[in-house]
Order: structure tokens, then C-alpha cells, then sequence
């Protein structure tokens, strides 16, 4: 009998079932916009696999896990996957699995970008001249080389982001609940790090250990005219906080790719500050990394249908006796 595959997703129905083309066969419905639980809910309880929603717009809570009697894996297309209650899953018995790593070159890249444009004031300069100015006097930076990087978190991203500051030069630091074999990187504290660096990189996933990780008083810490640059979640960081931190003249500025509320209201302060460089959680959004999240999302589900195990489960379910075989 084909498989209940249902995706949340904007992918098509036809993409999601070009992924098996060819392999066992599969009955895929799709769930449309604009946010509909209760389509999300009498779907996903007569599914088998569930393609999890990367914009979060279609959340997965207790109410709508409880009566997937006949999911046996949650596939999160991104990184993230705190639109999922993972922990009632578990007591399911769903596996719930994402797609590390698939975005890291991405989320590297941007960061770097994000440092390099707060050091040398590089998007305040170019708006500067398209209003007719030549604002040469007040575009003094620095020299990345010359500083201290930090990292909170050294995964996949992390680790990435770090092969890249190494070639510019920089003292390196990161902290991280592991201890990584990682040449010409510093593994120091949270609160060290935060003292240290004249640049604090946030690499790590949202759960309740890093909700406001990064708050007032990790703030204060950190050295007077620091930069900080988030391109983790958004509510790892007290946005409250930051924006007085910001507003006191204590931090130099910062990189923002995530927020608290996305998208971020036009009246967020933070709009209105010259020295915050924003996009709109796009720093892993490039046409490989996406393509890299499909075929993670095809070959876990593959497996799953093939009676294995899936990768990357974050909720320590193993599926087991469930598998098809």
C-alpha cells in the first residue's frame, strides 16, 4: 500500500513526488496557505511521513502530534525545527529529524559578510553616497585581522564560519557544551568569550537552554563597542536588550539575519539604527543549499520507507519494530 506523505512545505506536489520517482509509491498531499490547523490536522493524523513547514507558518503542537498515530518521522527542510514539539513527539514515539548542515556554507558566508560590512561600514557608506554625500571621514573601520572573534557555538555553522575568520587572521574563540578538535581556534566560557571578543558570532539551535541566551546581562559583558551578529534564531537573543544595549552606545553595532517576531515590524527600533545590518532570514537562502535540503529531505524519507533508521533524529527516538519492512 502507498505511503501517506504529507508536506507542509511550499514544495509542489509534483516535486515532492519526483523525490521518489522510481522507489516505492507514495500518496503525497500537500497543505495550503495561508496557515490552516485544521487541514494540518486531519492530514498529518492519517500520515505515515510528514515534510515539516521551514517557515513555520504550520506548526506541529502536542494537540496535532497526539493524533498522528501513523507518523513514524517529522522531516524538518532546515535547520531549525522548534515548530515541532520534539519532546511531546518522542513521547509518540515520531521521530523527528532535520537537515543539519544542509545551509552552513550559506549561513558562513553571510556572517562574514555581516562582520565585514558592520567593520568598514560598508552598506551605511553606500547609502551615504546614493544620497550624494562623500562620507570618506566617517568610514575609518578595522582591520579584521587585528581583532578577537568569537563563536557561540561551534557546529556545523560554526565550524564553517571559523575555516573562513582563519584565513583573515583573527584570534578565534568559541565555546560550546563539546569540546572540538579544531586547529587555531581558543575554546574558552561563555562568559569569557562574551569579555573577550571584539566580534561575537551566534551559532546555536533555539531550545529552552538558549532562549535569550544572549540577554542583558551577557550584553554587559561584552567589551564596549563590540559587534554582535545573529544568524541563529531570532529569541536567542533578548531583542529588548539589544536594542538598549545598541541605543546606550555600549555595542558598535550589529548583524541581524533573525528576530524575535519575523517578519520584524516596521516600529522595531532597530529598523531606525544606522549601525545594525539586517536581511530577512535569508543568510543560508541560496539555490544550493536548497537544492542540498531536498535531497537530505528525499534520502531520509527513502530510508524511513525502506525500514531504516533515519539521520539526523533530534529527538532520540529510534523507530525500530515501526519500520516497514
Amino acid at each position: 500500500m502507498a505511503a501517506r506523505v504529507v508536506c507542509l512545505s511550499p514544495y509542489t506536489k509534483e516535486q515532492v513526488e519526483g523525490l521518489f520517482a522510481g522507489r516505492q509509491p507514495v500518496d503525497v498531499v500537500t497543505v495550503p496557505d495561508p496557515p490552516a490547523p485544521e487541514a494540518v490536522l486531519r492530514e498529518c493524523s492519517l500520515a505515515e511521513l510528514v515534510i515539516a513547514d521551514k517557515r513555520h507558518k504550520h506548526r506541529l503542537p502536542r494537540e496535532v502530534l497526539e493524533r498522528m498515530t501513523s507518523c513514524l518521522l517529522i522531516q524538518m527542510p532546515a535547520v531549525g525545527f522548534d515548530v515541532i514539539d520534539h519532546r511531546a513527539a518522542a513521547e509518540f514515539d515520531i521521530a523527528v529529524a532535520n537537515s543539519a548542515g544542509y545551509n552552513r556554507d550559506g549561513v558562513a558566508d553571510w556572517t562574514v559578510m555581516a562582520i565585514l560590512n558592520l567593520l568598514r561600514r560598508g552598506s551605511w557608506g553606500d547609502r551615504r553616497m546614493r544620497d550624494g554625500g562623500w562620507p570618506k571621514p566617517e568610514m575609518m573601520g578595522h582591520e579584521l585581522a587585528a581583532l578577537t572573534v568569537g563563536i557561540v557555538g561551534l557546529g556545523n555553522v560554526g565550524s564553517a564560519l571559523a575555516t573562513r575568520l582563519l584565513a583573515f587572521g583573527p584570534r578565534v574563540l568559541y565555546t560550546d557544551i563539546v569540546d572540538k578538535n579544531f586547529a587555531g581556534v581558543e575554546r574558552v566560557n561563555f562568559a569569557e568569550l562574551m569579555e573577550k571578543a571584539d566580534v561575537v558570532c551566534v551559532h546555536v539551535p533555539l531550545d529552552q537552554t538558549t532562549h535569550h541566551m544572549i540577554d542583558s546581562g551577557a550584553l554587559k559583558r561584552m567589551r564596549k563597542g563590540a559587534f554582535l551578529i545573529n544568524a541563529s534564531r531570532g529569541p536567542v537573543v533578548d531583542e529588548e536588550a539589544l536594542v538598549a544595549a545598541l541605543t546606550a552606545g555600549h555595542l558598535g553595532g550589529a548583524g541581524l539575519d533573525v528576530f524575535e517576531q519575523e517578519p520584524t515590524p516596521s516600529e522595531n527600533p532597530l529598523r531606525r539604527m544606522d549601525n545594525v545590518f539586517f536581511s530577512p532570514h535569508v543568510a543560508g537562502y541560496t539555490a544550493e543549499a536548497e537544492a542540498r535540503a531536498l535531497e537530505m529531505v528525499r534520502d531520509n524519507l527513502t530510508r524511513v520507507l525502506d525500514g531504516e533508521e533515519p539521520f539526523n533524529v533530534v529527538n532520540g527516538v529510534r523507530l525500530g519494530a515501526r519500520l516497514r519492512r
